[in-house]
């Protein structure tokens, strides 16, 4: 079976050929102009589908389905975006304009990290879970949420947005522009902010000389403090508290079998999972008698929204 799953960002549109087992059989991409009419912009990703199975050997007719993730709001039962981060794409139905065009029936979207916490649960680092959470931690704080093996995305869709759960009211200002949310503490952004934070207090810090080297973005802490510098190991730690508190949360909330970290930060590896396991360990209610829930980090990399937009034809 071959299934079409198409990312959609704010850099470039990439397509992949899927099997069912999740395979990438092969990409093509396109550069995202995001400003052109919504109209063009369904058309071009119209024509990136039918020269990728082109490409293949295949014919639209051969097709299972097609699966698309995009960044924003997205109405998955109606086949609408309501918004898209950054791109001209407002109240666009189009799964109903690509039905049109490509004369495929099964056709379904969704947000971008709902997509990749569905890749990471089926074939990625949650593989064999039935009920999963993930985060991704990048400029902003995305969630998706697997419960009985299907997304769970509430009323037209605009559910599962824990970056946004505010966990410290009348805290530092959210992306969105409200106060105290978790992706204030949690994302990469926040983590940049608070290791500028760490640096304007503390000229004597080593982050200032990795910072020289480097630069200020989401590695400058974990080197320093690999290092041994006792700032950036207090800043690290602080940090690592902050991503825990939303976990618990959403342990507390639907006790999944596994929580993933995906995102840029996602890559130090057992210097961030093996402190939020045993944070979440310890804090989640009734830890004690219940199974262990396990904290990962993501495996599919940039290509979990190509395989977790595919899996939305699966279903």
């Amino acid at each position: 079976m071959y299934y079409v799953g198409i990312d959609v960002g704010g850099m470039s549109i990439k397509a992949g050929i899927i099997d069912e087992n999740g395979k990438i059989l092969r990409q093509q991409f396109i550069v995202t102009v995001p400003d052109k009419p919504s109209d063009e912009i369904v058309e071009e990703i119209a024509v990136l589908i039918e020269d990728i199975v082109k490409e293949h050997g295949l014919t639209l007719a051969d097709l299972s389905g097609i699966g698309m993730g995009f960044p924003g709001s997205v109405w998955d039962q109606k086949g609408e975006i309501v918004y898209c981060c950054n791109i001209n794409l407002v109240k666009v139905p189009v799964v109903k304009m690509l039905t049109a065009r490509l004369g495929v029936k099964n056709i379904k979207i969704s947000n971008d990290a709902n997509c990749a916490a569905l890749a990471e649960t089926r074939f990625g680092a949650g593989m064999g879970a039935e009920n999963s959470v993930m985060i991704t931690l990048g400029t902003g704080l995305g969630t998706g949420i697997v419960v009985d093996g299907k997304l769970l995305t509430g009323n037209r869709s605009a559910g599962a947005e824990g970056g946004h759960m505010q966990i410290n009211f009348g805290g530092p200002t959210c992306g969105c522009g409200k106060k105290g949310h978790y992706e204030a503490y949690a994302s990469a952004t926040a983590l940049i902010e608070q290791t500028k934070q760490a640096m304007a207090k503390h000229p004597e810090s080593l982050l200032h000389e990795v910072a020289k080297i480097y630069g200020i973005n989401g590695k400058t802490v974990f080197i320093a403090a690999k290092q041994g510098d006792k700032v950036a190991v207090a800043t690290l730690n602080r940090y690592i508290k902050y991503i825990g508190i939303g976990l618990v949360n959403f342990a507390n909330l639907f006790y999944p079998e596994v929580i993933i970290i995906g995102g840029g930060v996602s890559r130090q590896g057992d210097v961030l999972v093996k402190p939020l396991q045993r944070y979440v360990s310890r804090n989640v209610y009734g830890s004690k008698y219940n199974p262990k829930i396990k904290v990962v980090a993501a495996t599919l990399g940039n290509e979990a929204g190509i395989i977790g937009a595919a899996c939305l034809a699966m279903n």
